[in-house]
């Protein structure tokens, strides 16, 4: 009679692959195959009854967490990973690891069993096709020049982007290009975002450095928007993790589901607390949010007469908590077009143009400080985001009449360094300034 041994016994265990140690593990103690090189590899498949080994979940999470620098044991970055095949694609994603995939518990026994290279698992390499990410394109959009400025900015910062403006004006259309105009992803994004993904569905190789773009429904529980659950999974903005989390009908979500976004949006994370656990997920996303100016949704349009009531407006608009509004760097207003500009053709930069741009500032900001502006420290803003005089005094003037809080005169201030990066100057000139200001308007109010 064997026992196993699940320790620490207070730690909640789940999903079939702990199928693959247990079983390696018995046959060991009962002398079927050698123990002594075992502690040189990493194991994790679940079983079948006829011993085919089948895909777990997170292999490539579990695989990263190997070989990064937070590893549990030094030992543990040098130890091979034995795994079902169907997640060996996935797991050779971390080019450090050595992975060998099998398809049965027969095979992995012949490995040890065996001194014959035939019988020898071999490693597998990811087989990456290394096309360019293929996104939607800017040169789709009819006009709105000073939206698509405002997220070029946005993009070149990294700050989050409120687009409010009647049905119709192409607010989801500029989202859904925006991940188009981020700069590449690193091996470590990818590798980090790939990660969280391969949690959930598991994460395919084709989607290898493509931002991820995430749009929940506005009726989305608070656990799918952060994550949750027993165990804990990681929610929508932890599948954002390194790209774009895109909510539309932003007055529509309920409010106590907003609320959440607050932190993640200061810090980069979530923590999900549990009375049996606790679990630490990233979440560096991009929010782009957007919404209409009132519940009719045509306040301020040129031709269409818009039907609320000054109560419901502020009713309306209030749904969103001041705390979340002065969290979002930039609030852009995109306004109905004129039918002439609708006949027309669709004008402008490409994708293309608009993200070598992008891409050349954010290497800067990189060089200069180790990170994008939005990302600043209050330190760090004094140091890199200090304007000239005439800028300071728009600036006071400003802060006079808004009303702002710290929080949004620094943002106002990381955002003007954008402007200034992009015009290819150090100093932060007064039309830096104004230009940021302008990007910060509180939502109309009645």
């Amino acid at each position: 009679m064997k026992t196993v041994n699940l320790a620490p016994a207070d730690l909640p265990k789940e999903s079939g692959r702990f199928d693959l140690p247990i079983a390696l593990g018995i046959l060991a103690a009962s002398g079927q195959i050698p123990a002594d090189e075992l502690d040189d590899y990493e194991f994790a498949g679940e079983l079948s009854l006829s011993g085919e080994l089948r895909p777990i979940r997170g292999a490539l999470a579990m695989t990263f967490a190997m070989t990064s620098p937070r590893a549990s044991t030094p030992a543990s970055k040098s130890r091979a990973f034995i795994l079902p095949q169907a997640n060996a694609d996935e797991a050779a994603l971390v080019s450090d690891a050595r992975i060998l995939p099998a398809d049965s518990l027969l095979q992995v026994c012949a490995h040890f069993s065996s001194k014959q290279a035939e019988t020898r698992l071999s490693r597998h390499t990811a087989e990456l096709q290394q096309r360019p990410p293929r996104y939607q394109d800017f040169s789709d959009v009819k006009g709105q020049l000073q939206a698509k400025r405002a997220l070029e900015v946005a993009a070149a910062g990294g700050h989050s982007v409120l687009l409010m403006g009647p049905p119709g004006t192409g607010k989801s259309m500029l989202a859904a290009r925006f991940p188009g105009i981020l700069p590449p992803m690193s091996d470590l994004d990818a590798l980090e975002s790939a990660a969280v993904q391969s949690l959930t569905s598991g994460f395919s190789s084709a989607n290898w450095k493509v931002r991820p773009y995430r749009a929940p429904h506005h009726t989305a529980s608070a656990v799918a928007l952060v994550g949750g659950g027993s165990p804990p999974r990681p929610g929508e903005i932890s599948l954002a993790h390194r790209g774009v989390l895109f909510l539309d009908e932003l007055p529509q979500f309920d409010r106590r589901v907003l609320e959440v976004l607050r932190e993640p949006l200061e810090c980069g994370r979530i923590t999900i607390s549990r009375a049996a656990r606790q679990a630490d997920f990233p979440a560096q996303f991009q929010l782009i949010a957007a919404m209409n100016p009132c519940p009719c949704g045509y306040l301020g349009h040129p031709v269409k007469q818009c039907r609320c009531t000054p109560d419901n407006i502020l009713r309306y608009q209030n749904k969103i908590s001041g705390p979340l509004i002065d969290r979002i760097d930039m609030q852009i207003q995109v306004p109905a077009l004129p039918h002439d500009q609708l006949l027309k053709a669709a004008e402008g930069e490409s994708s293309a143009l608009i993200a070598a741009r992008v891409e050349r500032i954010c290497a800067l900001q990189l060089a200069r400080q180790g990170k994008q502006n939005n990302a600043l420290s209050t330190n760090e803003i004094d140091a890199y985001c200090k304007p000239d005089s005439a800028g300071e005094n728009i600036l006071r003037t400003a802060m006079a009449r808004l009303d702002w809080s710290a929080r949004g005169y620094h943002r106002v201030l990381k955002v003007a360094r954008t402007i200034a990066d992009l015009d290819a100057t150090e100093n932060i000139a007064a039309n830096h300034v104004a230009e940021a200001i302008q990007y910060r308007r509180a939502l109309q109010q009645a």
